[in-house]
């Protein structure tokens, strides 16, 4: 039990620095390079903090653990639309540049769907992961070219290179930060899971339950961490940006590399129904789109259903004993 609690303090130590080192290293980096702070959230940033979902969803196929893998990916989705963004939108409201989510909140509805429509043969193959990691190279190739005409920051960009001679040195600096944020975020959040795993056992809650609440929500505690942190340092567009580029990475590159590596099968009852949970928390984001804010109260409803959605989840699988997996 002492080393559980050592393990959660540890974890929670790693996260916070990890977060403030992230968000340090990726908006100094998006000024250098001239782009938004979203782009690179979106990019960089979702790949880096999706890590933990890759590792379970990978090791959890290999293992024979379909439910876990596909759980995982569902409910660290669900986690990071309602808990992360609730959370942070209660910290500071929300607010992003016109036009940039109306593309990318599309774009995750669309892999939702893609990802959901390969289900329904009770399975993914790994065709059907190949397709979902071709789906992910063209959005970072739409995101590359979204990139180059980004001039917000040319100007600035201009002007610190003039001011600063040492500016490829930063550059390199701020590259460490970020690795190291995203290093320690990946490592707390491994540390957190595996305490809450050992003592979700005892309660003989079932594997695709506990995928979906506490292992979906260990491994979204780098999403949280970092956005948490954008926000309190007012970088809200990087802390939407990580949210989304996060969902999209889940479904194209996590499931896509898992399935390739090894196809999954997939129940047709309870996942379906976890899928389709996913793309309705996904669609509560297009009212955000249009305004392109989310205040407190719309941050309050995200974090209530999140709430509700594990209360449900927990209460209605705790009958089926977990099967003996850990990360």
């Amino acid at each position: 039990m002492i080393d559980q609690v050592a393990l959660l303090v540890a974890g929670l130590v790693a996260l916070f620095f990890g977060g403030n080192w992230l968000v340090r290293g990726a908006s100094n980096l998006a000024l250098s390079f001239g782009v938004s702070v979203l782009i690179i959230g979106l990019t960089i940033v979702a790949i880096g903090t999706s890590m933990p979902e890759l590792l379970v969803s990978v090791q959890a196929a290999l293992a024979g653990k379909s439910d876990l893998a596909v759980g995982n990916v569902i409910g660290s989705n669900i986690a990071n639309i309602g808990l992360i963004l609730g959370a942070t939108g209660l910290i500071a409201p929300l607010s992003v540049k016109a036009g940039l989510l109306r593309r990318e909140v599309p774009i995750m509805i669309l892999a939702s769907l893609l990802a959901f429509g390969l289900t329904f043969d009770g399975s993914i193959s790994r065709l059907e992961g190949a397709i979902l990691l071709l789906a992910f190279v063209a959005f970072n190739l739409l995101f590359y070219r979204l990139a180059r005409r980004e001039s917000e920051a040319r100007e600035n960009l201009q002007a610190d290179l003039e001011e600063s001679p040492d500016g490829g040195l930063s550059r390199w600096r701020e590259f460490m930060f970020l690795f190291a944020g995203v290093a320690a975020l990946v490592l707390g959040s491994r540390m957190m899971v595996e305490g809450a795993v050992n003592l979700a056992r005892l309660f003989g809650i079932s594997e695709l339950v506990i995928a979906i609440t506490l292992v979906a929500f260990g491994t979204s505690l780098p999403e949280l961490a970092a956005s948490l942190s954008a926000a309190y340092h007012r970088e809200t567009d990087l802390a939407i940006g990580n949210v989304v580029g996060s969902n999209i990475a889940n479904l194209l590159l996590i499931l896509g590399v898992t399935a390739f590596v090894q196809p999954i099968s997939v129940d047709r009852g309870d996942a379906q129904f976890e899928f389709i949970i996913m793309i309705a928390f996904a669609l509560l984001l297009i009212p955000f789109t249009r305004h392109q804010r989310l205040g407190r109260r719309g941050a309050a409803l995200l974090l209530g259903a999140y709430v509700a959605f594990v209360i449900y989840s927990l209460a209605a699988g705790s009958e089926i004993p977990m099967a003996d997996f850990l990360w």
